[in-house]
């Protein structure tokens, strides 16, 4: 019987790539042909929609589909997550590596303008952005109050999305597919990465042709990434070193669970002495808003943001426009669980300071705009769209190093790379915990090359493990370093050298 099953499925696929040629096999109504703010021919074929996951309601989960620049039929198919959790996919979209940069509009409230973006990560592979999971960005279910989920049941959910989504789209099937994101998906992706490795053992079908899977400034284990804090702040010279010296001496290396009263007195100092700066990038100002009478366009020379700030993106090595910064975790603080909600990063910074370093305006205004809803399919019962919803949402997954252990030993290709100067989840912690796995270092600590400048460092490990800092780079590393992050992502994918 399973093996008539599986002959009825190969015959089908066949009949489909048969019938339908390897560009004409997505969903009707499916391909988007224009998008407002952008004026020039796409670079390859974009397609949008829901896959709609069974469930009491279903959730509908939806996804932006970017083919690639190159070689749709041969190059890999990634899929991006962005983190939160609770955080849309478009955030990489829009601001990151999409195909796309977005330029402020010429007057508050009016359409960015869409610019090709030469180092989208579409010139190198076709890429799926995923709202995930539902009640995020413009995934949602009949019930559109409260979405309650965790760790595994996202997983679960992203796991049969995968399967639906290759059945709509069979001519991917057989491309090398890797699963990648940033942040708290540092959770989402290897606990996904599990269940699809589940899934290809027990002969789940469709075969998924996966090989690996990447993870940017992630959140893995909260006892490493707690304890990355202060020797990062201390390398940056963000604390002195008495201040250092008494938080050693009085936590005896322990910041993740402030043992004594010295030790969490030490702490405060430390938290107080970084308050201000801009966690998810160290290097930039903190975007404060605007004072009243002043006006708000990022382009005009009457805003009273520092010329730095205004200047993001003015050359083609970023987006342009003022963006947000996008969170991870609730560092330094224990996101609550008020209710069973778990907070966002920059609630909790408004909460405790006051100043939030973000701003969503381009996304947002965009995504909005009822003429690119419904160029890309959003369906109007999704809801307004934010970058961030509150979900109740259960951490119930654990440590990531399990997690790591076993996929590693399974064979797949990981790498594991951080924005040096990323504050909300520092590269002390990942290379710590990638340190701790005890693989043998078969390529020793040294520095990597873009555009013939020193880009970062590496260390490879025995099991396809590659450890890797951007140079400069805050959380979000393909906003701030996208030659970088193109070179090392290409690279990486055609498993040359980095």
């Amino acid at each position: 019987m399973a093996m008539a099953k599986s002959i009825f499925y190969s015959v089908t696929v066949l009949c489909m790539l048969l019938c339908f040629g390897v560009t004409e096999a997505a969903p009707e109504g499916a391909l988007i042909t224009n998008l407002p703010g952008f004026s020039g021919t796409f670079p390859s074929k974009h397609y949008s929609g829901f896959v709609t996951i069974d469930g009491n309601p279903p959730k509908n989960l939806f996804y932006y589909f970017v083919a690639s620049e190159r070689s749709p039929s041969n190059d890999p198919v990634v899929l991006w997550l962005n983190g939160g959790p609770g955080c849309s996919s478009f955030d990489g979209f829009v601001y990151e590596h999409g195909p796309f940069n977005f330029e402020a509009g010429k007057s508050k409230g009016s359409l960015p303008i869409l610019h090709l973006n030469p180092y989208s990560w579409s010139k190198v592979s076709n890429i799926i952005y995923l709202d995930s999971p539902a009640g995020v960005g413009f995934s949602y279910s009949e019930n559109t109050t409260i979405y309650k989920t965790g760790d595994l049941q996202t997983a679960s959910d992203t796991h049969n999305f995968l399967l639906k989504w290759f059945v709509q789209y069979p001519e991917f099937l057989s491309n090398p597919f890797y699963i990648a994101g940033e942040s708290w998906a540092g959770v989402y992706v290897p606990t996904l990465t599990s269940n699809v490795d589940k899934g290809i053992r027990s002969g789940m079908k469709p075969v998924i042709n996966f090989k690996g899977y990447m993870i940017g400034n992630g959140a893995c284990d909260q006892e490493f990434d707690d304890n990355a804090l202060v020797p990062f702040a201390h390398g940056m010279s963000l604390i002195s070193d008495a201040m250092f010296e008494e938080a050693q001496s009085a936590c005896k290396g322990n910041y993740y669970d402030p043992n004594g009263e010295r030790c969490s007195n030490i702490l405060q100092k430390i938290y107080s002495a970084l308050a201000g700066l801009n966690i998810y990038n160290i290097l930039e100002p903190c975007y404060h808003g605007m004072p009243s009478g002043k006006d708000n366009d990022v382009n005009g020379s009457t805003s009273s943001l520092p010329l730095s700030f205004k200047q993001l993106g003015n050359s083609t090595e970023r987006p342009l426009g003022v963006r947000k910064r996008m969170f991870g975790r609730a560092w330094p603080f224990r996101a609550p669980a008020r209710d069973g909600i778990m907070k966002s990063w920059p609630q909790l910074m408004a909460e405790v300071s006051g100043v939030p370093c973000m701003d969503d305006t381009i996304a947002t205004v965009w995504l909005n705009n009822d003429e690119v809803r419904k160029a890309i399919h959003a369906n109007p019962e999704s809801g307004p769209w934010n970058l961030c919803n509150d979900l109740y949402y259960n951490h119930d997954a654990g440590s990531m190093i399990k997690y790591h252990k076993n996929l590693t030993i399974q064979g797949y290709r990981v790498l594991i790379f951080s924005g040096d100067h990323d504050m909300c989840v520092p590269h002390t912690g990942s290379e710590a915990w990638t340190s701790s796995l005890g693989y043998q270092i078969l390529d020793e600590w040294r520095s990597w090359e873009s555009n013939d400048q020193v880009a970062g460092y590496t260390q490879g490990y025995a099991n396809n493990l590659i450890y890797l800092t951007i140079k400069g780079a805050g959380h979000t590393v393909p906003e701030y370093k996208p030659r970088e992050s193109l070179d090392f992502y290409s690279r990486w994918l055609e498993a040359k050298p980095i």
